[in-house]
Parts: C-alpha cells; sequence; structure tokens
C-alpha cells in the first residue's frame, strides 16, 4: 500500500498511523507517478484538486483555469491527500468512507 501525501500533513499522519504497512510518498520530494496520477484523475476528476489549500489560494485566475493534470505536476501540494493505493484501488482522502473500507 502507498500512500502519497506530505509527511507533514496532520491527515497524512492521521492515516499512516491506522496503516502501519503503508509507505508514504511525499509529493513534495517526488511526484506521483504519471500512471497513477492518470488513474487518480479519471476516478476523482477535478476532486483530486485541493482547493482549500495555500498552494491553491496563491494561484491567479489564469493558472486555476488550467488543466487539472498540469497543475498537479506543477504544484503537486495542490493533490487532496492522502491518495492511498491499495492494490488495484486508488482512496482519496482519509474521510470515514476510505477508513471503512480499508480499516474494516
Amino acid at each position: 500500500m502507498i500512500l502519497y501525501g506530505l509527511k507533514n500533513c496532520d491527515t497524512c499522519r492521521k492515516a499512516l498511523k491506522a496503516l502501519p504497512n503503508a509507505e508514504l510518498v511525499d509529493v513534495s520530494m517526488s511526484s506521483v507517478p504519471e500512471g497513477i496520477l492518470d488513474r487518480a484523475m479519471n476516478q476523482f476528476g477535478e476532486k483530486i484538486l485541493n482547493t482549500k489549500s495555500t498552494t491553491w489560494r496563491g494561484l491567479d485566475a489564469a493558472e486555476r483555469e488550467t488543466d487539472p493534470k498540469v497543475l498537479l505536476i506543477a504544484h503537486p501540494k495542490l493533490m487532496k491527500r492522502p491518495l492511498i493505493v491499495d492494490g488495484d484501488v486508488l482512496y482519496l482522502g482519509w474521510d470515514k468512507n476510505t477508513q471503512a473500507a480499508l480499516l474494516g
């Protein structure tokens, strides 16, 4: 299981604590592989963008209109966190549904 997020993100830390076998990939150090990013974009659409983030608020109107994938490649911290890859299944965020699916 791979968890894409930020090592200093509270939500990512909560998910890692609950999923001790998950490996954290810090997106500020290495980006999400393009194949996984494409799958996430197909599954979650624009929900993958964290429009409440400081990074988003720092973008101008023209940048916000950019294709979400291009934005995520240029600004990986814009991704809603965590993006969890469990085999062939993707989860976005650490909400009750994700927790129920992964923790039983």
